[in-house]
């Protein structure tokens, strides 16, 4: 595992969106297990209690559960995953349509050209 770490944004945070990805591109499946914090600590070459941070805050929004003794694992709930997709789906959107507008585009026009881009690829 390897990401490129951005200085603006919390590292902690960055670990929880590669994660996220990985879930939701089903790279990590729902009940695999995932690296222990050593282990996660060691490869990114970050501090533990980074990890940790990172691993606590994915057990809070339930895409991570404990199993006592065992380690942690991906949340097995399928909705959960489902959510978390669409949230990211959202984001994105969000952040190309801001773009999109702040080059002038109109709602209509940024329709218009998805739609062109679409097609264009579907025939591809």
């Amino acid at each position: 595992m390897s990401i490129e770490f951005d200085n603006n944004l919390p590292i902690y945070l960055q670990i929880m969106n590669y994660l996220k990805r990985e879930i939701v591109t089903g790279r990590l499946k729902a009940g695999d297990k995932i690296p222990s914090v050593r282990e996660l600590a060691a490869e990114l070459q970050i501090n533990p209690n980074t990890v940790q941070r990172t691993f606590q805050e994915l057990e809070r929004e339930t895409v991570v559960e404990t199993k006592r003794g065992l380690g942690r694992y991906v949340t097995s709930e399928e909705s959960k995953i489902m959510n978390i997709k669409k949230e990211m789906a959202g984001e994105l959107l969000d952040r190309f349509i801001g773009g999109m507008q702040e080059l002038g585009f109109t709602n209509q026009d940024i329709a218009a050209l998805v739609a062109d881009a679409m097609k264009s690829d579907d025939q591809h």
